[in-house]
């Protein structure tokens, strides 16, 4: 009888060497020019600005807000997948669980949106 974990130790290790040969090939036969903007660090495309004493550079939390936003409504949904699969065996008490749950993230859209969380200036 052979082991169950046979196929994944199999599948594994052939996910694992497509990712070291991938790896190695784009390092191969990719092009090497390098400039001065590839080798800065990448900080989202947004330019830090002076800052007012100290004399350090600010960088805007603008995306990060809008980053998080997104994990916030992604979660969300992530939520509503379940209840939409098991909807019929759920019955009322879980569909008035999900108006709620649904009203609340509402709110806090309502809330970001009033606030301009939104606005890309």
């Amino acid at each position: 009888m052979t082991d169950p974990y046979v196929p994944l130790l199999f599948l594994l290790a052939i996910g694992g060497g497509f990712a070291v040969f991938s790896v190695f090939a784009a390092a191969i036969s990719g092009p090497k020019r390098y400039n001065r903007a590839k080798l800065d660090a990448y900080e989202c495309g947004i330019e830090p600005t002076p800052q007012a004493a100290g004399g350090g550079l600010r960088v805007p939390i603008k995306y990060y807000l809008t980053a998080m936003l997104f994990i916030i409504f992604d979660i969300e949904s992530v939520f509503l997948y379940p209840f939409a699969v098991a909807f019929d065996q759920l019955g009322l008490f879980a569909l008035v669980e999900m108006v709620l749950f649904i009203l609340t993230v509402f709110v806090a859209y309502a809330y970001v949106w009033r606030r301009g969380g939104l606005d890309w200036d």
